[in-house]
């Protein structure tokens, strides 16, 4: 997948996920596109998990599938990030 594809993806899932997930997220265009990104790496590695029963570093690709998996992995990013600042 190309350099555009993924930052297209990252901004679609990210921005998703920040307006479904309760509360306000800081961050401006690139924590967002960021956030996406590791979403859809998240959200591809468990689904292959779940799937194939092996863990593998799989990203998702630019489909309704896809950008599901992703705003998914990036909600799951989100609760990651917010329970590891809440205990520092």
């Amino acid at each position: 997948m190309g350099i555009i594809t993924w930052i297209i993806l990252g901004l679609l899932a990210g921005a998703i996920a920040k307006a479904v997930y309760p509360g306000r997220q800081g961050g401006g265009l690139l924590s967002t596109m960021v956030l996406g990104v590791v979403g859809a790496f998240l959200g591809g590695t468990l689904h292959s998990l779940l799937y194939t029963g092996s863990l593998q570093l799989v990203g998702t690709s630019l489909t309704v599938s896809g950008v599901a998996l992703a705003v998914l992995g990036a909600i799951i990013a989100i609760m990651i990030w917010q329970f590891s600042q809440r205990s520092a």
